[in-house]
């Protein structure tokens, strides 16, 4: 790490670089401390594991360095990336969905409490229809929510849903943004239906249509943006996708 470091340093000729890069690095020393229980997710951008703070389990994801990327540039990315998440969470939360509560970010990092619950994708199959009635029911609500609040999920999978008792949590708006544009909202929809096409085909129309008359009932501009998922749909059946 010092070796790095000082490769780092030694690359710039910027006073101010060279301290953003000591502080940076000093912070990501620091919290390292969090130690690594259990890998989680490993992606190209993120790791997201188990770890421990104040004697509880927690989640982190962190967004990990590129090095094919200019250090500054790299360094912009991924605090942008990260506090892009963390502000898309905090949103959700107020507009009333269920995500997990951050408990602390860094420059790379976020910090969140543990969901002990189950994935939506590992047990929906398997449901019965009473409790599958109550999953349509949450999804309409939750994305219903985001969109009202102008956040666009853009992951939109049962693999990104936690069921914990009678609470469903949205996860990972890794891929997300701030966004009240039909396109953008109908896209979310849309990817949603694919979802359930490819994990859970022998309910899509049975999902499809409860989700969307909880949506429809709880977000104003449902009309418009449902409307364009079906141009969407159009569209990507007439390129064979």
């Amino acid at each position: 790490m010092i070796e790095k470091l000082t490769a780092r340093i030694r690359s710039t000729n910027s006073i101010m670089t060279i301290l953003i890069i000591c502080r940076v690095e000093l912070i990501y020393l620091i919290h390292r401390l969090f130690f690594v229980m259990k890998v989680l997710q490993r992606g190209a951008e993120a790791i997201i594991y188990l770890s421990k703070k104040d004697g509880e389990t927690v989640v982190v994801k962190e967004r990990v360095k590129k090095g094919y990327r200019i250090p500054e540039l790299d360094m912009r990315i991924r605090h942008f990336r990260t506090r892009n998440e963390e502000n898309l969470m905090l949103r959700a939360a107020r507009a009333g969905v269920s995500v997990p509560k951050i408990l602390d970010r860094d420059e790379f990092r976020i910090i969140m409490e543990y969901i002990d619950g189950r994935k939506l994708k590992d047990v929906f199959n398997t449901m019965p229809m009473e409790e599958r009635i109550k999953i349509y029911e949450l999804l309409g609500d939750s994305i219903a929510r985001m969109h009202q609040f102008g956040i666009i999920h853009g992951d939109l999978t049962t693999s990104n849903f936690i069921l914990k008792g009678d609470k469903l949590y949205v996860i990972d708006f890794g891929l997300g943004r701030f966004s009240k544009r039909i396109e953008d909202q109908a896209t979310d929809i849309y990817l949603l239906y694919e979802a359930i096409k490819a994990a859970h085909f022998i309910y899509l129309n049975e999902a499809w249509q409860n989700i969307l008359n909880v949506y429809k009932q709880k977000y104003s501009n449902s009309k418009e943006v449902l409307e364009r998922v079906e141009k969407i749909s159009k569209r990507r059946r007439y390129k064979g996708g």
